[in-house]
């Protein structure tokens, strides 16, 4: 006597199907999930008032970045991470030769492409020497003996009867300065050269749980456990 037995549907199929819907919603809930925490970053950063520039340094990229796969992850960083970083931290700022932090008041003027002028570019651009005046009380400051022009700027008198000749504050000194924290992007306190946060699914005895990842609520992340559960079930029980 012969038996033939017949399983519709293919059991194989069937199963290949499942981890196909599988890689399909977790890699695109991980996309979700570095999408959703670089536009977060990027809304702290812009609401802080520290411009959209800064805040577009914010970048994501899910991996694998070509198809899809079970252990799919996102990875969202900064190109300017010691700047965010230092807003998100707070830090004490100092002197790196341990002396005095020289911060530009307005008649200062701007340096090249917009930038805080030192006081070493600003004596040799405006052909003037820099002035210490040591204060008990309140910043010590670096004085020009010059004049004010009509943009507010310190500049050379040229003046030989002494006319409107003053002396003009050009920076303030200071031993140093605590930044204020204007973010809070849940870093680790060691202060990382690359800002990351890493999304990430993982199994632990057919236990769904998140990774890195901030948790959410969304149809791609429900959509992701279910149909890893299935994958998995469906896997123990063949075995079975």
């Amino acid at each position: 006597m012969k038996l033939k037995l017949d399983v519709t549907p293919d059991l194989v199929a069937a199963m290949a199907a499942e981890v196909k819907a599988g890689e399909k919603a977790v890699t695109a809930a991980m996309t979700e999930a570095g999408t959703g925490l670089k536009t977060a970053w990027r809304g702290q950063i812009t609401g802080a008032g520290l411009g959209r520039r800064l805040a577009n340094s914010i970048r994501s990229q899910t991996y694998p970045k070509a198809g899809e796969s079970l252990n799919a992850a996102a990875l969202v960083w900064s190109k300017a991470p010691v700047i965010v970083g230092a807003h998100d931290t707070g830090p004490l700022i100092r002197s790196r030769d341990g002396f005095w932090l020289a911060i530009p008041l307005p008649a200062a003027g701007k340096g090249r492409r917009g930038a805080k002028m030192t006081p070493g570019e600003w004596e040799r651009r405006r052909g003037l020497r820099l002035r210490f005046i040591y204060r008990r009380r309140g910043p010590s400051l670096l004085v020009a003996d010059g004049r004010l022009n009509t943009k507010g700027l310190g500049v050379a008198s040229r003046s030989k009867t002494g006319r409107g000749r003053a002396t003009v504050p050009i920076f303030l000194l200071v031993p140093q300065v605590k930044l204020p924290k204007r973010l809070d992007l849940d870093l680790p306190p060691s202060g990382p050269s690359f800002i990351t946060r890493v999304c990430g699914f993982g199994f632990d005895s057919l236990r769904f749980r998140f990774g890195q990842a901030r948790r959410a609520r969304s149809p791609q992340i429900a959509q992701a456990s279910g149909a890893l559960r299935s994958v998995f079930c469906f896997l123990a029980m063949s075995a079975a």
